[in-house]
């Protein structure tokens, strides 16, 4: 006989989930692996000549860089005696500002952070992340994609999305030279929810960072940093090339971050027996070491790796306070999906959204999830509501707020009218009218009409070839009498040369003001203190439209 009981809890959907057991050799242990290295530091004469156990004669790419540029070794040796144990309880103690935390955890080493992450609870984690993110105010970051990489389309969803309160907008492609098509499309649509919307369109390195260059992005952010020298290798970079093409963005006035996450380097191959923690928290030493202002981190599209093993949640939590430690923006991920339980989804990502980081996901999909080019994200479109309503009613902020349904008609009509004007100023293919009446009502790509796609990558060859720029997009959108995201566009090109986005954390408002970790700064010293949500805002997060009037039922 077989317990019925036992059936139904095996077709559960968190039973359809792959899970393995820890296997160190190989780097299937999410934290506290028995082949980490152990915490040491040696400096003679102003140079690193040990690190971690390692000798400097026996360091590998990413040792040197992280000992001569990712450390500052004016307090190491002191920070480093100290018992991990004792920074732990600094971290969640409201007694000690975040502020003097840097002062420890700036000069401590990967394997020494690493130990002390290995003391906290996830409680106490995500105490520490209340204090220890770089900017007060949390925010949230957006996919617009579809799979037919639809121009309308990408519009409408980036105005709705801009509506909704995303900050950040991030786009990519199902066909790789569309990649023009889709970063104008999100500009324009971004724009018109909401002014002040920062957007990016990740595609092969060289494309993306001519694309911003021509200031049809604002930011970047898929630049991506790993934790062992073989993997760098294999993709033929190194610590060094990241940086100069970080710097080559920052010189251009674009807002960037690397990307890194644990699990990569297990996937790869070459995790070296440690544990993902470990090689993580080496990628962010390297990319603090780089000078870049932040991170995408949180496993990101290798979740399913941390996800499969014990404690691997707790780890991606982790690996987001590291970053915040390094005195790094966070773009804590929950932008992938990696279980079919939305219990468990859920669970994931309240280790962020309770206590708020710079951008609670670094992805979430603003479309339904068959239309997310990046694989899927931890929430889509339909979780909307769902996602409203846990703000409601835990009373913190995670970016969003309820929006009504005439507006976002209003936007996405909006901006789909826009983007087929600077098409025809352009000479890009048409867009027909049925296509701005599909994109202002549709949920996603099933909805929309076909286009031919031969002609519009064809357009797009000869748009790059042409040398367009963001202000050829102003001047077509002013021509057709969009003063308004006109105007907004300007604002965002002249923000590119002033450059006051570059500072560590930074969004704009509604305006083109600056909110960063230097003009915000996370001020946490316990209750009433730090990020406060005020009058205004908890009454645009609690009025939800099926919320009924007591008062008015008879």
């Amino acid at each position: 006989m077989k317990s019925k009981r036992f059936q139904v809890l095996k077709e559960r959907p968190v039973n359809k989930d792959g899970y393995v057991k820890e296997w160190a050799e190989v780097g299937l242990i999410a934290m506290e692996s028995p082949l980490d290295p152990k915490p040491s530091i040696k400096i003679k004469d102003g140079i690193v000549v040990e690190l971690d156990g390692k000798s400097r004669e026996n360091f590998d790419l990413i040792d040197y860089f992280v000992a001569d540029r990712g450390i500052v070794i004016e307090n190491a040796e002191k920070v480093m005696a100290m018992d991990s144990l004792e920074i732990a309880r600094k971290l969640v103690d409201i007694n000690i500002s975040r502020d003097e935390i840097l002062k420890i955890s700036l000069s401590l080493t990967p394997a020494k952070m690493t130990e002390v992450m290995g003391k906290m609870t996830v409680l106490e984690m995500m105490m520490a992340v209340n204090k220890m993110r770089a900017r007060k105010t949390p925010s949230n970051q957006c996919h617009v994609t579809n799979l037919k990489d639809n121009p309308v389309q990408i519009a409408a969803d980036a105005a709705e999305a801009s509506l909704r309160g995303f900050t950040e907008q991030e786009t990519t492609v199902a066909i790789a030279r569309y990649a023009p098509l889709n970063a104008i499309s999100l500009l324009v649509g971004s724009q018109i929810g909401r002014a002040g919307i920062l957007t990016q369109c990740s595609v092969e390195e060289a494309t993306e960072l001519l694309l911003g260059m021509r200031g049809l992005t604002a930011y970047a952010e898929t630049v991506s940093v790993y934790g062992t020298e073989p993997v760098f290798t294999d993709g033929d970079d190194t610590p060094w090339s990241k940086t100069f093409l970080a710097s080559a963005y920052a010189s251009r006035g674009l807002k960037m971050r690397f990307t890194s996450g644990s699990g990569s380097e297990v996937l790869m191959g070459y995790a070296e027996g440690c544990s993902m923690l470990y090689l993580e928290t080496r990628c962010l030493f390297l990319t603090k070491g780089a000078g870049v202002q932040g991170i995408q981190n949180g496993s990101v599209s290798c979740v399913g790796v941390p996800g499969a093993v014990p404690g691997g949640v707790r780890e991606i939590l982790a690996e987001n306070l590291v970053a915040m430690m390094l005195d790094l923006e966070c773009a804590s991920s929950n932008d992938q999906t990696f279980t079919h339980s939305d219990l468990r989804r859920v669970a994931r990502s309240l280790m962020q959204m309770i206590p708020g980081t710079d951008f609670i996901c670094s992805g979430y999909s603003s479309i339904p999830n068959y239309d997310n080019m990046f694989a899927g994200s931890n929430w889509d479109a339909e979780d909307y509501d769902d996602w409203n309503i846990i703000q409601r009613d835990l009373k913190i902020d995670c970016g969003l707020k309820p929006v009504k349904e005439e507006d976002v008609i209003t936007a996405r009509r909006k901006a789909a009218k826009a983007i087929q004007a600077v098409f025809e100023v352009l000479g890009l293919p048409e867009i027909k009218d049925e296509e701005v009446e599909a994109a202002t009502y549709g949920h996603g790509s099933k909805d929309m009409p076909e286009r031919d796609l031969v002609e519009d990558i064809k357009a797009a060859e000869e748009l790059m070839q042409k040398g367009i720029t963001g202000i050829d997009i102003v001047k077509a959108l002013k021509m057709k009498g969009f003063d308004d995201v006109a105007t907004n566009l300007l604002k965002l090109m002249k923000l590119r040369v002033a450059g006051d986005h570059l500072h560590t954390s930074a969004i704009l408002d509604k305006d083109f003001n600056v909110i960063s970790a230097v003009n915000d700064r996370n001020d946490y010293r316990g209750p009433g203190t730090g990020y406060q949500i005020s009058d205004e805002r908890w009454a645009e997060l609690s009025n939800i439209e099926n919320a009924m009037d007591a008062s008015k039922i008879k």
